[in-house]
C-alpha cells in the first residue's frame, strides 16, 4: 500500500499503523523522546493523540511548559509544514518516579485511549547513584508496565534499553540475558538501605558492570520480558545514540552526552588526550535512526504472531558498516579544522592512546599542569578559578566513557536487519535506518556542526573568522612548542657541558698524591 500524506510522502504501512493510534511516550522531554513525538506529528498526518509524560514545574501551568516544548527548534518543520499537528500533543503530568507514574485519576481516564506506549524514561547519568538508577531505571519501568496493564487498547509496549545492557559478555544475542539478582530482590534492598551504606557497597554489587546506568537497564529487561506473552512487550537496544543524520535536521543533538562531548571539548582544545582502542568498532547509532527503527519495531511487534520469547532488537551497526573509533579521530580531527568551534582554549591537536600509562602521562601533563597554571594566574589576578575543576570533572566522564572505547563487542542484529529487509519503499523512505548509507566523513561533520550550533549555540555564519583565528592558534602553538624544547635543549646542553670539564680534568693533586 503507498498513500500520499500531506507532506507529499508515501505513507505506507508504518505510518497507516499509527493513523488514529493514541501514543503514550515517557520520558518525552529526553533527547530520544522529543525526536520521537516530532516523528510521529510529522510523518504521520492522522496520527492520533500523542501524551507526554511530563513532570509538573512549579509557576508553570501544563499548557504553559507544553507551549515552551512546542517551541523548541526541534519542531521547527512541524511548525512550518503541518502546525496543526501540535494540537495533538498532550501534557501528561506525572513522573516516572511515583506509584502509577504519578498520573492522576483524570488524566488516566483520558490515556484510556493509547495502543502504543514508547517507555523512554531514564536517568542517564552513568555516574548517578546506584539508589536512583534503581528507582527510575528498573522500578519506573516496573511502573510504567503496571500503568500498560490497565490500557484495555494496548498493542505494543516498547522499553528503550541500552545494546551495552549486557557488557560482561563478549558477543551479545537479541535476547535476554538472565540478571546477576533478581530486580525485586535489589529494588527491595535499596529501599531498606540508606544512600550511605549503599554506595560504600555499589561497587561490589555492579561488578562486572562499570555504571549504575548499564546495571540497572539490565535488570529492567528482566522486568520486562517476564511480562511478556501476557503483554504484548518487545525491547530496543540502541548502541552510543550520536546526533541525527538527517531528520528532524543532520546533526540534531541537544546535549553534549557521549562521543559528540569529547568532540565538542577536544574542538575547544580542552582535551587533549583520551585512553582509546583505535581499531576497535565504534558502536554507535544516529538518533533519527534510533526512533525511525523504534517507531517501526513497534509496528513489527503490534502487527505480528507472537513469537515464543520477547521480540528483542539491537539497534546497532553489526555487519551493516563498521566504523573505528581511529577512523572517528581522523574525520574529527579533520572536521574541527573546517568547522573550528568559538572561544577555543587552545589549538586542537589531540590524539587517543592505546596505552593507559600513556594517557595518564599525557593527560597530567597536557591538562592537569596548564589547568593548574591558569588557575594560578586567575589567583594572582584575583579571579575565580575554575580550569582544575573543570579537568576533574573531564577525568571523570572520559573514564566513564573509555569504558566502551577500550572493548569490543560483537553485537547480533539480525531481527534489527530484518526490520529494514522487510520495509516498503514507502516506509524507507519515511521511516529511514539504512546505516549502509552513511558516510562516516559526512556523518562526523553533521555531528560537529550540530553540536556547534545546537548545543553551543554558536552561529555558523562565523566559521570563516574561526578559520582565521585557527591559523594564528597554530602559529602560536608551534612557537610555544618550539620555544618549549629549545629550552629543553638548552638545559640538557648546560648539564652536559658542565659535566664535561670536570670528566676531562681528572683527579686533583692532593687524591693523585694519596692514590
Amino acid at each position: 500500500m503507498e498513500d500520499i500524506g500531506v507532506h507529499g510522502r508515501g505513507v505506507g504501512d508504518v505510518a497507516a499503523f499509527y493513523a488514529g493510534r493514541g501514543v503514550l511516550v515517557t520520558g518525552a522531554t529526553g533527547l530520544l523522546g522529543k525526536v520521537l513525538v516530532e516523528k510521529l506529528l510529522w510523518a504521520v498526518p492522522n496520527v492520533g493523540n500523542v501524551y507526554m509524560l511530563m513532570r509538573p514545574k512549579r509557576g508553570k501551568t501544563a499548557s504553559e511548559r507544553l507551549a515552551a516544548i512546542q517551541a523548541l527548534p526541534v519542531f521547527d518543520r512541524v511548525r512550518r509544514d503541518c502546525p496543526e499537528q501540535l494540537d495533538k500533543m498532550k501534557m501528561v503530568a506525572g513522573d516516572v518516579g511515583l506509584d502509577k507514574l504519578g498520573i492522576g485519576a483524570d488524566d488516566m481516564e483520558r490515556i484510556q485511549e493509547v495502543s502504543v506506549v514508547v517507555h523512554c524514561a531514564a536517568t542517564l547519568k552513568l555516574d548517578g547513584s546506584l539508589k536512583d538508577a534503581l528507582h527510575l531505571n528498573t522500578r519506573g519501568t516496573q511502573r510504567a508496565l503496571e500503568v500498560a496493564k490497565t490500557l484495555p487498547h494496548l498493542t505494543v509496549f516498547v522499553h528503550t534499553s541500552t545494546a551495552f545492557c549486557n557488557c560482561d559478555f563478549a558477543e551479545l544475542a537479541e535476547r535476554v540475558y538472565p540478571p546477576p539478582i533478581s530486580p525485586e530482590h535489589m529494588m527491595g534492598c535499596a529501599d531498606l538501605v540508606d544512600d550511605v551504606g549503599l554506595e560504600d557497597v555499589t561497587k561490589h554489587l555492579l561488578a562486572p558492570h562499570p555504571n549504575t546506568y548499564t546495571y540497572s537497564k539490565r535488570l529492567a529487561e528482566d522486568l520486562v520480558a517476564r511480562q511478556y506473552p501476557d503483554l504484548p512487550v518487545c525491547i530496543v537496544r540502541p548502541s552510543i545514540v550520536c546526533p541525527s543524520w538527517e531528520e528532524p535536521v543532520p546533526g540534531w543533538v541537544d546535549n553534549l552526552n557521549g562521543p559528540v562531548g569529547v568532540m565538542a571539548a577536544a574542538g575547544k582544545g580542552v582535551i587533549r588526550s583520551m585512553y582509546c582502542r583505535a581499531d576497535y568498532n565504534a558502536e554507535v547509532i544516529p538518533l533519527d535512526f534510533a526512533v525511525n527503527s523504534t517507531l517501526v519495531a513497534a509496528f513489527r511487534v503490534a502487527t505480528s504472531p507472537r513469537e515464543p520469547s520477547v521480540p528483542v532488537f539491537n539497534l546497532t551497526s553489526g555487519k551493516w558498516r563498521q566504523a573505528t573509533w581511529g577512523e572517528v579521530l581522523d574525520h574529527g580531527r579533520r572536521a574541527g579544522y573546517m568547522y573550528p568551534f568559538e572561544m577555543i582554549l587552545w589549538y586542537p591537536d589531540g590524539n587517543i592512546r592505546p596505552s593507559r600509562l600513556s594517557h595518564d602521562v599525557h593527560a597530567f601533563f597536557q591538562h592537569f599542569l596548564p589547568a593548574y597554571f591558569i588557575d594560578f594566574m586567575m589567583f594572582i589576578f584575583r579571579q575565580p578559578r575554575f580550569m582544575v575543576r573543570i579537568y576533574k570533572r573531564i577525568a571523570v566522564g572520559l573514564e566513564l566513557l573509555q569504558f566502551f572505547t577500550t572493548r569490543q563487542w560483537v553485537f547480533h542484529n539480525d531481527r534489527f536487519m530484518a526490520l529494514w529487509r522487510d520495509m516498503s519503499p514507502a516506509d524507507r523512505r519515511l521511516f529511514n535506518f539504512d546505516v549502509t548509507e552513511v558516510k562516516i566523513s559526512d556523518y562526523i561533520d553533521r555531528c560537529l556542526l550540530g553540536a556547534r550550533q545546537y548545543c553551543l549555540k554558536e552561529d555558523p555564519a562565523t566559521i570563516p573568522r574561526q578559520r582565521r583565528l585557527l591559523k594564528v592558534y597554530y602559529a602560536a602553538d608551534r612557537l610555544i612548542a618550539l620555544l618549549f624544547y629549545g629550552l629543553l635543549a638548552w638545559y640538557v646542553y648546560g648539564l652536559f657541558a658542565s659535566a664535561a670539564p670536570a670528566a676531562s680534568t681528572g683527579p686533583s693533586p692532593m687524591l693523585a698524591d694519596r692514590l
